[in-house]
């Protein structure tokens, strides 16, 4: 399986993405996952990338960052209703912003990671959640 993490490239969700990617790779509590996992700034975000993916992810910071543009004009014009993808921000309004650029894509969203204090332990557990889901 191979997994892609697009983040806005900010220190909170870089850390996050880490964490995630760690897990996803076999760390942590669930040693049985072993995704091949690519971290990607949105910036540097082709769309190309996401193609090969089983699972992807999309983080940022704050609401609309400007690395977000590009992203948001790709998701509103690919069908990933057989993808699974997680969400995840240290903030609420910028979790209810990366729902709302990826309906159009039908992606299915697991539950959201809200870390407003970013712990390992948390991260761990929603990766758990989101591949048993």
């Amino acid at each position: 399986m191979k997994a892609l993490i697009i983040t806005d490239g900010t220190e909170s969700i870089q850390f996050i993405a880490q964490i995630i990617k760690e897990s996803l790779n076999g760390g942590g509590t669930n040693a049985k996952i072993k995704i091949k996992t690519t971290i990607c700034a949105a910036e540097n975000f082709q769309g190309n990338e996401l193609l090969p993916t089983d699972i992807f992810f999309i983080g940022c910071e704050k609401s609309s960052p400007s690395s977000f543009k590009w992203l948001e004009d790709f998701l509103a014009h690919i069908n990933l209703a057989s993808r699974k993808c997680g969400i995840f921000s240290v903030k609420a309004k910028s979790i209810s912003y990366l729902k709302s650029i990826l309906k159009d894509s039908e992606a299915d969203i697991g539950e959201p990671l809200l870390a407003e204090t970013v712990k390992k332990a948390d991260v761990k557990k929603w990766i758990k959640q989101f591949i048993k889901g």
